[in-house]
């Protein structure tokens, strides 16, 4: 979209497309109300300072709002993969079940062929912490989810 135009969108516009990269009401309208934005940078900084001053309450609403089922990884193919998959679905039950929320992990960076080992071997990893270590864990990587997909909301095409 361009920064320029994401700059012009109505209120409810920019509201739209912020909440399709992190589901917190109040993480969006605060980015919305500090437009314009001078660089894509100064949008970035924004997204991170609202992530890290989310409450608990709005942290929740933005976990609520993430995908619910786990979804078949791109690139997973191959012998095992059935098999993999299955432990997944499994492992995001336990998860949801031990932190009462979903699961979450930034995966930017990584090939496709990576995807599902990144995934298994994080949850695995993170099914070990602490609920009030895996909540800001899982914080983390929503901010990181949020900057993520404000890059590629930015470099979309109209």
């Amino acid at each position: 979209m361009g920064l320029g135009r994401f700059n012009a969108l109505s209120r409810d516009d920019t509201l739209t497309a912020l909440l399709s990269c992190c589901g917190s009401r109040r993480w969006a309208e605060r980015v919305a109300a500090h437009r314009p934005y001078p660089d894509p940078e100064s949008l970035l900084a924004a997204s991170d300072e609202a992530c890290y001053d989310l409450t608990a309450v709005e942290l929740d609403e933005a976990l609520a709002e993430e995908s619910l089922s786990p979804q078949p990884l791109v690139g997973a193919r191959g012998p095992g993969t059935l098999a993999a998959h299955t432990a997944l679905r499994a492992a995001h039950a336990e998860y949801e079940r031990r932190f009462r929320h979903v699961f979450v992990i930034c995966l930017d960076g990584y090939r496709d062929e990576e995807l599902l080992d990144q995934v298994l071997s994080g949850i695995r990893t993170r099914l070990g912490n602490e609920p009030d270590e895996e909540r800001t864990i899982a914080a983390e990587e929503l901010r990181r989810l949020a900057r993520g997909r404000l890059i590629r909301l930015m470099s979309s095409e109209p």
